[in-house]
This record gives structure tokens, C-alpha cells and sequence, in this order.
């Protein structure tokens, strides 16, 4: 059958189309230049259609933004205008963009680009495979995926996107990653400023390099000078150390980070952790330090040792790492603590050195020097300088020395006010297994008292002698055995015969009040202290639709006069009406259940049904008032599973056409056109079918189109 075709060309060579619409309307797309032009009232009614020749590509323009392309399809009574083909956009001489396919709308001003769309401004270019770009706002969206190309600070690709032109800003979501100049970053929710370089990160979060890996849940970044800060549960892995704090600062240029408040940073190779409320750490250098209520926590096997001061720096590789502690330092051991201006730990060595300052002494002449003190057990130690060896492998104390003025005193355990006493220039003690003291050398010029008592413990005398040297054995904290060498005088006398200036050795000074007896004792002589307030960064604002209510509503103008325009088209009826969505009563449910408002409809403007079996043949149809004609049913599905497409007669089992569709989880646009020559006085209607029980299914926009002149030749005939 030969089918008139309504088609009317036009052929322009290497001439410019002038503007279609006159210069009063200067919120018209023109076009500026065309090779050939078209009218195509069949296929696109209507419109024209606008290609290139072999000079130049279809040229288009509209409010300072200019687009060239292979093919335009335009339709000046919507002002709307489809661009195919090495499609270009331009904007100023700031934004370009480049695709497949565009639409745009010169009323909404928006644009929507698919195939590999690439938007470049100066300092960025965007690439995703869909893109829309709101030119009253200037802001460009994307949300199936992308890229971002930044030319100092490396690749960022998220499921989401969202460029803010005028801010120059961009603002990502989901499965974010910032690639570049071998930092990795990744997060949830990142907002990245174009010029600057700086980015805010939210929700779980890290940034990667060779050295170091830092965590948080709110942090900021330059990505221009590689530094930041990590805030709300923060962490940064350096090689062997976590550090944890209220807000890290780093430099990754430097291998420098710096913490605030509630610090803990664990050395997992020497088993130590580190406390305090500011605290800097020089990986490179292998060191850190911290103050604030510092406390360093050594980690054994059978007991802990806590070291505190105003300032702890630890220094060197894990195997010769150094602990210095300056200012009131204090250290705690279940069986062992001490207290000196200065306590340094020497990891490879073992030796621990307990050190007073010349300028913290008393000015008084007449006042008991104050020196390094270290109790064990019972037994109270000070001298000069007091180091205590130890076995690193063991973790267990080997030895003591005391260098010049050694003094241990042990209060006798049945006097009030007694106190066996050791006085001489250097000590050196042996620990036994058990860490207690066992064994005591007093060297050179040494003076002693001991309390002397029978097997009944009762007070025989007061031992007072000077010796060359004294020897003592302990067991459980009492003096076992003592030996005097080279004694120069010795007395026994009761002690009723004593003065009690004449109990006390020279330079007594009995400190039990400042022994630490658990780990909060080594704070409490520190003076009252307040947390720093940390100004923190704002929390993350979600972003707003981009289909807001505002670009809704140009959307909204544009559909209801596009529908004005297509109701009024003398070539074809639409015979839904603009209130005949799915879920009305004119379209009938067979054991079918409709929800309205589940799913975002493919332009994001408006809601998408969900349609669910609710029995056994589940199907709904549409009845309409004709008989013949040749006709098209278009539907956006998207779901799971397979649903069909037909047309019927009404009351028979007749299919006019059937289209199977096996569905996909992205929407698409399926049409199926059928011409019914026969007139029988039956009218057809419109079905979709099979909608399985356990699949999901969603459908918007369904469209039934009689074509009244019957010139379609893509369509089946019956």
C-alpha cells in the first residue's frame, strides 16, 4: 500500500539559517546555522530537523550559550530542541561541554546531556555518562557515576555529583575517591572547592598515602599543600604508631601530625600507649611529644608501667627508642615507683635514669636537698642519681644503682617513729625474680641504724655505726642479714639512751606522703586542668534537590505546554487524558495492586508507580472509543522479571501486537504501534500484562497515540 508522506525539505548549502523567531523574542533558541533543514511531520511533528553539511555542524543558540551539532531536532513551539552527535556546548568562554545526545529547553534553561559527556571550566573537567546542567542556577548534576579531573589535586569519581559554578565548588556523594599525586581519599559525602583546593570530608572517611593513613568522620583537607584536619573518631596510622585524638592536624609533606584532647597513641611494636591532651609527632624523625597530663603506659605481660610528667618525648626506632620525662615526673609499678624533675628511658640499654635539676633545689641553705626518690616494697631510696637497669627481653628489673648521697630508709615495723637507715656515697642493688630488692651494696663512708630485735621481736637497741661498706640481704621486704666492712666505730644502746636528733642520719628526709599508690596518684599533685575548646568545622548540610520546587515548576510549565501544543496537533489524537496516570479509575486492575510516590520517575520530576500481583492473571488495561486506526502505546518501565505490551479487541482473546520486554533495573522508554485497517464495531483496548508476584515492577508516563491520518509506516498491519 503506498502511504503519502508528509515531508517537506528544505536544502540550504554553505548558507546560515537567519533566527527563526524575531529579535523582540530574545528568549527563543535560534539557529544560527544549518546545512540542511527538514520537515518530518511523521516522525517528528511539529518540528524541524536540522543537519550538517560538510562546512560546519548545526549551529544553536540561546541567552549567551552557544551549541554546534550533527543533527538538531527543534521544536520552536515548545522552544526545546534535541542536538545528536558530536554534540559541543559552549557557555562564555569559561564553560564547555561535550556528547552524544542534548536536550535542551529554552524555557527551563535546562540541559540534559548523555553519552560520554565531558564539562570543562578552567580549572576542572567533568565526565559521566549522563549529565544535567541547570543554566539559571549554573550548577551541573550528575547521579549514575562520574569523574572529575582536577588539575593539581588529582581525580575524583562519585555515584553522585553536583558542580556549583558560580561558588566554584563541588559536592559529592557516595563512594567518593580523590586519586592524585599518590594521596588516595575516600568518603561519603565530600565537598571539594575548585579554586582553592580544599575539600571537607563527612561520614566515614580515609586519606591514604605511602606512609600514612588517616581516619575521621568530619575532617578537611588541602589538597594543594597535602594538610588537614581529622575531627570525630579521628585516626592517623604511622608505621607502628595509631594516634587517636579530638582533632588531628597533619602535614603529609612533612610526615608531621599534631593532636588535641583525649590523645591515645599506641606503639603496637613496643607495646606502649600514650596519653595526654596535645600531642606532635615527627614520624620521619621517629619521635613524639606530648604534655597535658602526659602518661606513658608500658604494656607487660604481668604488670604495667606508668610514666608521667608536664612533658614526655619519645625518640628513635622502635629497638632504640628513648622515653624522656621532664618536670614532676613520676613513675608507678605495682612494686615499684619513683620520682625525680627528669626520668629518661632507654629502651636498647634498659636503663632507666632518675634525674634532679639544679634549678628546681630549695634556696634555702638550711632545707633538706630534694633528690630522685624510688620506693620498693618497704624501702625508700634517694640519691644524686638513681638508675635502674632492667632486662628488655624479660621485662623484669636487674639491677640498682645510686649515684652519690645514697640513702635508703625502711621504717621499722613495730616502732612508732623508727627507722632502720643507710647512708653512703654510690648503692648498688640486686632485684630476684620476683622484682623485690634481694641484695643492697652501701659503698665508701657509709653510715647505718638498725632497729635490733630478738626472735620475740623485741627492741634489743639501736645499731649506730660507720663502716667502709655494708652489705644487706632481704626477704619479704625485711633485712634478712647485713654485713659492715671496714667498720670504724659501732654502738648498741637501748634506745632510751638516744637523743632524737641522734635516730636520724644526716640528710633524713622521709617522703612517704609522695609515694604514688596507683596510677591516679601520679596526677595528683598536677594543677587543675581544663580541656582546650576546639572550634571544630560545621556539620555536613545535605544537599538540596537538584529538581528543587523551583526548577519543578519550569519543568511544570514546560510539560503543560508541551501537552497544549501535542493535544492540538491535527496529526495525531492523544487519547489519555492529562489526569489518566495509571492509578486512575479509567485505566482497569486486574489482581493488581498500584502504589503511587515509590519511585523517582527517569526525569527526577515527578513520581514513578509501583505495580504488584495481587492474584492470579495480573494485568490492567485501558478501553478506548475507537474501532480501528492505527496507534501507539509508550510506557517507561523499569523492574525485574518480563511484563508484555498489546493491543486487543475488547471481550476477545485476539492480540492486535504484543511486545515482550524483559526488564532492567534503569528505566527505558518502550513503545509498540499497530494499524487496524478492519472495523468490526469492537473497540480496542490497551494492555499490560504478566506482572509476576515476586518481581518489581514501576511504570510512568504511559502515552496512547491514534494517528489520524494513517501515515506511519513503522507499523503492523491488521
Amino acid at each position: 500500500m503506498i502511504r503519502t508522506k508528509f515531508i517537506y525539505t528544505f536544502i540550504i548549502f554553505f548558507l546560515g539559517i537567519s533566527t527563526i523567531l524575531t529579535a523582540q523574542d530574545k528568549k527563543k533558541i535560534s539557529i544560527e546555522y544549518a546545512g540542511r533543514l527538514n520537515v518530518d511531520e511523521e516522525n517528528y511533528p511539529g518540528a524541524k530537523v536540522l543537519t550538517r553539511n560538510s562546512m560546519q555542524q548545526v549551529h544553536i543558540a540561546h541567552a549567551g550559550s552557544n551549541m554546534w551539532c550533527d543533527k538538531a531536532i527543534y521544536y520552536s513551539g515548545e522552544n526545546f530542541v534535541e542536538a545528536y552527535g558530536n554534540v559541543i556546548v559552549k557557555q562564555g568562554d569559561t564553560i564547555t561541554m561535550t556528547s552524544k545526545y542534548v536536550e535542551y529547553s529554552g524555557t527551563s534553561q535546562l540541559a540534559f546531556a548523555s553519552g560520554e559527556v565531558v564539562l570543562k571550566s578552567p580549572n576542572s573537567t567533568i565526565s559521566s555518562d549522563t549529565l544535567y546542567f541547570d543554566r539559571i542556577k549554573q550548577q551541573s548534576f550528575y547521579k549514575s557515576g562520574g569523574n572529575v579531573v582536577k588539575d593539581s589535586s588529582g581525580t575524583i569519581t562519585s555515584k553522585i555529583g553536583r558542580y556549583y559554578m558560580t561558588d566554584k565548588k563541588f559536592q559529592f556523594v557516595d563512594d567518593v575517591v580523590l586519586t592524585g599525586d599518590g594521596t588516595v581519599v575516600n568518603s561519603n559525602y565530600f565537598d571539594f572547592y575548585e579554586d582553592t583546593g580544599l575539600a571537607y570530608l563527612f561520614g566515614p572517611s580515609t586519606i591514604t598515602t605511602e606512609d600514612s593513613k588517616t581516619y575521621c568522620e568530619k575532617g578537611f583537607y588541602d589538597t594543594k599543600n597535602k594538610t588537614g584536619y581529622a575531627l570525630k573518631d579521628s585516626k592517623i596510622y604511622y608505621d607502628d604508631r595509631i594516634i587517636e585524638g579530638d582533632s588531628l592536624y597533619f602535614d603529609n609533606t612533612k610526615s608531621f601530625a599534631s593532636a588535641t584532647n583525649n590523645i591515645k597513641i599506641t606503639d603496637t611494636i613496643n607495646k606502649s600507649i600514650v596519653t595526654g591532651h596535645y600531642a606532635e609527632v615527627f614520624r620521619a624523625k621517629d619521635s613524639l611529644f606530648i604534655t597535658k597530663r602526659a602518661l606513658v603506659t608500658t604494656v607487660q605481660e604481668k604488670d604495667s608501667v606508668y610514666l608521667h610528667a608536664d612533658k614526655i618525648m619519645v625518640t628513635g626506632k622502635p629497638e632504640n627508642r628513648i622515653t624522656r620525662a621532664y618536670y614532676n615526673a613520676k613513675l608507678f609499678k605495682t612494686d615499684i615507683s619513683a620520682k625525680a624533675d627528669s626520668i629518661h628511658a632507654d629502651q636498647k640499654t634498659g636503663i632507666t635514669e632518675l634525674i634532679n635539676l639544679d634549678r628546681f633545689a630549695p634556696t634555702d641553705a638550711f632545707s633538706t636537698k630534694r633528690r630522685p626518690i624510688l620506693w620498693n616494697n618497704a624501702n625508700q631510696m634517694t640519691g644524686d642519681t638513681i638508675h635502674l637497669i632492667s632486662n628488655s627481653k624479660t621485662e623484669k628489673l636487674d639491677s640498682l644503682r645510686v649515684f652519690n648521697n645514697a640513702f635508703i630508709i625502711s621504717k621499722d615495723t613495730i616502732s612508732e617513729n623508727g627507722y632502720n637507715q643507710i647512708f653512703g656515697i654510690t648503692l648498688v642493688g640486686l632485684f630476684n625474680d620476683a622484682n623485690e630488692l634481694r641484695e643492697v651494696n652501701i659503698n665508701k663512708n657509709a653510715e647505718s641504724i638498725f632497729y635490733t630485735r630478738d626472735e620475740n621481736q623485741e627492741l634489743i637497741g639501736i645499731d649506730k655505726a660507720k663502716s667502709g661498706s655494708i652489705k644487706m640481704l632481704f626477704a619479704n621486704s625485711d633485712i634478712e642479714e647485713y654485713t659492715r666492712l671496714n667498720t670504724v666505730d659501732g654502738t648498741l644502746f637501748p634506745e632510751k639512751d638516744y637523743q632524737e636528733k641522734d635516730k636520724f642520719l644526716k640528710g633524713f628526709d622521709w617522703r612517704e606522703d609522695e609515694r604514688p599508690l596507683s596510677v591516679d596518684d601520679l596526677f595528683k599533685e598536677d594543677e587543675p586542668f581544663e580541656l582546650a575548646v576546639i572550634k571544630g568545622l560545621e556539620d555536613y548540610v545535605p544537599q538540596e534537590n537538584f529538581f528543587d520546587e523551583e526548577l519543578l515548576e519550569r519543568i511544570n510549565i514546560i510539560n503543560i505546554k508541551r501537552n497544549e501544543i501535542r493535544y492540538k496537533n491535527p496529526l495525531f489524537t492523544n487519547i489519555l487524558k492529562q489526569n489518566q496516570t495509571l492509578d486512575s479509575k479509567d485505566w482497569i486492575k486486574s489482581n493488581l495492586i498500584i502504589k503511587s510516590k515509590t519511585e523517582t520517575s527517569p526525569i527526577n520530576n515527578s513520581t514513578a508507580f509501583e505495580l504488584s500481583k495481587n492474584g492470579g492473571n495480573s494485568h490492567v488495561f485501558f478501553l478506548t472509543p475507537f474501532t480501528n486506526g492505527e496507534f501507539q502505546f509508550s510506557i517507561w518501565l523499569k523492574g525485574e522479571g518480563t511484563v508484555y505490551m498489546l493491543f486487543q479487541e475488547n471481550g476477545k482473546s485476539y492480540n492486535y501486537g504484543l511486545s515482550q520486554i524483559t526488564l532492567s533495573n534503569k528505566w527505558k522508554k518502550h513503545v509498540l504501534k499497530i494499524n487496524k485497517k478492519t472495523d468490526n464495531n469492537i473497540k480496542i483496548k490497551v494492555i499490560l500484562s504478566g506482572v509476576h508476584l515476586t518481581k518489581k515492577l514501576f511504570a510512568w508516563n504511559p502515552e496512547i497515540i491514534k494517528f489520524n491520518n494513517n501515515n506511519n509506516n513503522n507499523t503492523k498491519e491488521y
